[in-house]
């Protein structure tokens, strides 16, 4: 059984599993210093300590989590323990908002500004968030050719890219003599459709490590809700009615009760990784970074992976997810 994946251009293995930190620093969807009360830098502190304890040690940001302070979050947990640096695996992304005309200046102003909150040279991989750039594949290849050769990301890669788009600038990279080493999706229980529309399939043919965001469903696939008791916030991925999702999450129990009490979140996540994705579930206190490496070490019987895609369900279709999800 593999336990880690290195990243095409890295050379630090990593779990199959990763943290995802949009919620650190995060009000408007998760609501640090708003409604959740619970979620300070003090229980992400707990978290970051507990997800590298188990041996996580991918950590996946952007410029726009809460608008810039996950970053700084991240940047000070590394100031109070710099030697800790060279063994984790640092990501990032670049928001290519349309106006962003001038991508080569763009990337390289954003990155460095990045580097700045995180409070190190360089990153391990550097994403572009989405596709929805007014420049070519050519034009932004040649971008992160440059921020690569600059030294400042050791690793390249996109997030929501279909199956075309990724192809595209995968080429583009190879033209300049670098893989794309990744391509972040939404994927999970909700949102089968990158397993579905053969883009896992075209990441394998590549070489890309898909990597799954919001893994189980921004919390509705933990067991913690349900129709009666729906999540609070803003749920803005795969918003599917509780009622179709307390079906999985069934399904998720049965499973985790046979396989040594493994909890609906564990089994959720042991599905992405079976499927051959990374998972990087959110963890804000210890006790969720805790469980989320519970998927570590471990596989699921053919059967009940079956019997996951039997309720699985594809994602839903909205004007916001034709404009930005399209992987």
């Amino acid at each position: 059984m593999t336990n880690t994946v290195t990243f095409p251009g890295s050379t630090i293995p990593t779990a199959l599993l990763g943290v995802g930190t949009w919620a650190w620093g995060d009000s408007y969807t998760w609501g640090m210093g708003s409604y959740d009360s619970a979620l300070t830098e003090a229980t992400i502190a707990e978290a970051w300590e507990a997800s590298i304890e188990a041996g996580v040690t991918l950590f996946d940001t952007a410029e726009v989590y809460g608008k810039g302070e996950s970053e700084r979050i991240i940047g000070r947990l590394l100031e109070s323990d710099p030697g800790r640096r060279e063994s984790l695996v640092l990501a990032t992304k670049f928001m290519p908002s349309p106006w962003k005309l001038n991508v080569r200046t763009a990337m390289r102003s954003a990155l460095e500004a990045s580097l700045e909150r995180l409070g190190v040279q360089h990153v391990d991989l550097y994403q572009i968030h989405g596709p929805v750039s007014l420049r070519g594949k050519a034009a932004l290849a040649e971008a992160l050719a440059e921020v690569h050769s600059a030294g400042l990301t050791s690793a390249v890669g996109v997030s929501n890219y279909s199956t075309k788009e990724m192809a595209s600038i995968a080429d583009e990279l190879a033209k300049r003599g670098l893989p794309l080493a990744s391509n972040q999706i939404e994927f999970s229980l909700l949102r089968r459709s990158p397993e579905t529309s053969g883009l896992l399939a075209e990441c394998r043919r590549l070489g890309v490590v898909p990597l799954a965001y919001s893994p189980i469903g921004q919390g509705r696939l933990t067991g913690k809700y349900s129709a009666h008791n729906p999540p609070p916030g803003k749920r803005t991925f795969s918003n599917h009615p509780m009622g179709k999702v307390d079906t999985i999450v069934a399904e998720l129990r049965r499973i985790g009760d046979a396989n040594d009490g493994r909890t609906p979140s564990q089994v959720a996540l042991r599905w992405i990784i079976d499927k051959g994705a990374v998972p990087i579930p959110g963890a804000k206190n210890r006790k969720q970074a805790q469980e989320n490496a519970g998927a570590l070490g471990w596989e699921m019987a053919p059967t009940d992976v079956a019997a996951l895609d039997r309720v699985g369900l594809d994602g839903l279709v909205s004007l916001s997810s034709r404009f930005w999800q399209h992987g």
